[in-house]
């Protein structure tokens, strides 16, 4: 068998740069991934790549030369391998080593991301609050955890009322004599009511005085349809010189007209709260029926008094609503658990 003839140096780098500049040219001229794909396979196809052709070549050198031959055929591979690279950057936007589906069409919207949203009780408190301003009441805030004389004394709420029953109460035990010497020998509980949030502003500021209290409230309650141990409620309070039952209603009148979004019949009902006199109840006529709306009345001049005002130059009114009444009615919800059940179903429909 006679030897296989070999190749000189000179035209084995000559056929690389050929095939070098060809790659090059090519590789800069497609247009899509279709193209990209094809002219990848031609030059560095596995088997059949015009490259792994001239490559076998390479057995072909004279030994001396085999060094130089062999240093020529690697930076050939690196140019080709740069241009196919840079063609697929190109391709598919930069950056991504993935070539771009050829029906891709960058020009479409992208697919929709979820959002977040606030909570259906969030919601409501921050329409509450729009409208309130809008009559000119302004927010005001209070701690959760009350002593007695903010959630009882102050409220005219004696010490053999019902309302004080440790079934009826979240009552809290004080953790070291340290903290009884700090805070006193009142009770500690979980608020029961916003109006606490009343008494605190009242004890620190002079008539006239027009704000809302929003805020959780906590109750023994077992968790029913309608009922839930915590709760959130908006209180207002008005002071100031002449205030009657008739402001009262027109501001609760405004109120439900605003919420509910079209004039809304509303009736005061004859009542009794002990930081209220007279007290009534007030309904709304909404889907052909009267619904409770809510506590009301001209705050008791021992109220009054107790926060330091003069029952003979100032009087005012004050209500409080249940949020998750409110809000429950506005969306037709028939379970108040809904709304703390943390259902992502029941949610996103907010």
């Amino acid at each position: 068998m006679s030897p296989a003839a070999t190749i000189p140096l000179e035209d084995f780098i000559k056929e690389l740069e050929d095939l070098a500049q060809s790659a090059i040219e090519e590789f800069g001229a497609v247009a899509d991934s279709e193209q990209l794909e094809a002219a990848r396979i031609e030059f560095v196809g596995a088997r059949k790549g015009k490259f792994k052709t001239v490559q076998k070549k390479l057995g072909s050198i004279d030994g001396p030369d085999k060094k130089a031959a062999g240093m020529k055929l690697n930076d050939v591979k690196k140019s080709i391998e740069k241009a196919l690279n840079e063609s697929v950057e190109r391709i598919s936007g930069g950056g991504n080593e993935k070539v771009r589906d050829a029906k891709f069409d960058p020009t479409l919207p992208g697919p929709q991301q979820r959002v977040g949203k606030l909570h259906p009780i969030t919601q409501t408190i921050e329409e509450l609050k729009d409208i309130m301003g809008r009559l000119g009441f302004t927010p005001a805030d209070g701690p959760e955890i009350e002593d007695d004389w903010h959630n009882f004394k102050a409220l005219n709420i004696s010490d053999s009322h019902p309302a004080r029953d440790p079934l009826d109460n979240f009552y809290l035990s004080l953790a070291s004599s340290r903290e009884k010497h700090v805070l006193g020998d009142n009770d500690l509980l979980m608020r029961t009511q916003t109006s606490t949030v009343q008494i605190r502003v009242m004890e620190t500021t002079q008539p006239p005085i027009r704000i809302i209290s929003l805020g959780r409230v906590y109750r023994p309650d077992t968790a029913d349809s309608t009922h839930y141990p915590m709760f959130h409620q908006m209180e207002g309070l008005m002071i100031d010189e002449l205030v009657t039952l008739a402001d009262l209603k027109t501001v609760l009148k405004l109120f439900a007209t605003s919420y509910l979004g079209n004039e809304v019949p509303i009736r005061i009902r004859p009542s009794f709260f002990p930081f209220t006199e007279p007290s009534v109840e007030a309904d709304y006529f909404w889907n052909g029926k009267w619904v409770e709306f809510g506590g009301a009345g001209i705050v008791d001049p021992s109220v009054l008094t107790a926060v330091g005002y003069d029952p003979e130059q100032v009087s005012g009114f004050a209500f409080g609503l249940g949020v998750e009444r409110l809000c429950m009615i506005r969306h037709q919800i028939t379970d108040i658990r809904y709304l703390f059940t943390n259902d992502v179903r029941f949610l996103r429909q907010f």
